[in-house]
């Protein structure tokens, strides 16, 4: 099978050493390593560095043989800005340029964001007679709607218009939508404007346990030791990774960082980018247990997470995380942790209940510190919540089950999408 991966902002393998692979990254792995002939789209920024990895349009092949086309066009300093949607609208226009010259594939992948690449790519599949399946990843343009006050949401929805006109050319041009909870695939058949078929389907985000040679995990143990963090301390650590930035709600993690002080030595250890990291660090700068690490690897994530006791999921309360079962979860139940979150409802509290891996805190500083207490107190209850989870994440979210189940979808939608695509009037692309 011929398949492309349209992807503008997940890490490629190329980034670095012990790069913490995502969703695309993944598959496209799997794909390859089965013999299946793989090009994946993207961008030269790397989106969660803010740098550029080349200076110009570069078509390179990875180790596993998977071709990567990487599209140059101007970077961006902030998630939230204009800089950002002109870097999405000249990748869609070099993708919709140097996809014509390709030879087209039995099946495309596109995540969804970017709006300006799911609608390059539903229009190549037209012209091109080729299924293109979306992948809903962010409820895009509606969670904008929420950033906004409520007195100026209808000026909002205007002003994002063709946004939204983006979202219903793209969903309606798919052949299938899938994302990674039965919300999103929702989402996307809404703006779709048609019924559920067979094809449309959810698959959860799916991780690789990590095992590290022994050079590389003393290295992230050193790493750690520096900035003061290391095992049998006694002092429970609670850990994140991610995205510093608007989704998440970190006041209430250092106002309970600042209570619990007094009470119990804690560390909170809260590592990656975003736009908001310094406006954090500078909130919490009087804390000498709480630690902004900034970007890490993959082996640092793996042994902090063997380190720690709980991990954190601060998510603000919102359409974007209320069906959502985002990939730090599911990290997390792989290193077996018990997850404190913060949401009051939705498919993630839903699912830690469940199973009895994980709490809310509902966004209270004060029930977080009395939960991080409570659970480091109890042992017996904390050891079977790392049970639970590790029990959890064996169950769905091993990568070998979930992506060769969408490796066998994608099989699938080479063979019988084309058959049941509509006819057009428009010519088959050439092949090269």
């Amino acid at each position: 099978m011929r398949v492309w991966l349209i992807n503008t902002d997940e890490p490629l393998p190329i980034d670095g050493e012990n790069v913490r692979l995502r969703r695309v990254g993944i598959l496209a792995d799997y794909l390859a390593k089965q013999g299946h002939d793989v090009a994946w789209w993207t961008s030269t920024l790397d989106h969660w560095h803010k740098v550029q990895r080349f200076s110009r349009d570069t078509a390179l092949t990875l180790d596993n043989g998977c071709r990567v086309h990487v599209l140059h066009a101007v970077g961006y300093r902030k998630n939230i800005s204009l800089s950002r949607l002109l870097n999405h609208r000249l990748v869609a226009r070099k993708f919709t340029r140097l996809a014509e010259k390709d030879l087209p594939p039995d099946a495309i992948l596109c995540s969804y964001p970017t709006l300006d690449t799911s609608v390059a790519a539903v229009e190549y599949g037209r012209r091109a007679n080729v299924p293109v399946v979306l992948d809903i990843r962010d409820l895009w343009p509606d969670i904008f709607l929420e950033l906004a006050p409520a007195r100026t949401r209808g000026l909002a929805r205007l002003v994002l218009s063709p946004m939204f006109s983006q979202a219903r050319r793209a969903c309606s041009g798919a052949f299938a939508i899938t994302g990674n909870s039965p919300a999103f695939v929702d989402f996307g058949l809404a703006y779709s404007g048609r019924e559920r078929t067979d094809f449309d389907r959810d698959f959860p985000f799916g991780y690789n346990v990590c095992v590290f040679d022994s050079e590389t995990r003393s290295q992230a143990v050193a790493f750690w030791e520096k900035l003061g963090v290391r095992e049998g301390t006694g002092a429970p650590i609670v850990c994140f990774f991610g995205s510093i930035g608007h989704q998440f709600d970190f006041a209430t993690v250092i106002e309970a960082a600042r209570r619990i002080q007094p009470l119990r030595e804690t560390q909170f250890i809260l590592c990656g980018k975003g736009d908001l990291l310094e406006k954090y660090r500078k909130e919490a700068r009087d804390l000498p247990n709480v630690i902004f690490p900034g970007w890490i690897d993959a082996s640092q994530i793996w042994v902090l997470m063997e380190m720690s006791q709980f991990a954190l999921a601060p998510y603000k309360d919102g359409q974007n995380y209320e069906g959502n079962l985002t990939n730090k979860p599911i990290e997390y139940l792989a290193g077996g942790l018990p997850i404190l979150t913060s949401s009051k409802q939705g498919a993630l509290r839903n699912l830690l209940e469940e199973h009895g891996c994980g709490v809310s805190y509902e966004g209270q500083s004060e029930k977080l510190v009395e939960l991080v207490c409570q659970l480091s107190d109890h042992r017996e209850r904390h050891n079977k919540m790392v049970q639970n989870a590790r029990k959890l994440f064996e169950s769905r979210f091993v990568a070998s089950r979930v992506y060769g189940e969408m490796i066998d979808y994608l099989e699938r939608i080479a063979v019988e999408g084309r058959r049941v695509l509509p006819e057009t009037d428009r010519k088959r692309l050439p092949r090269p």
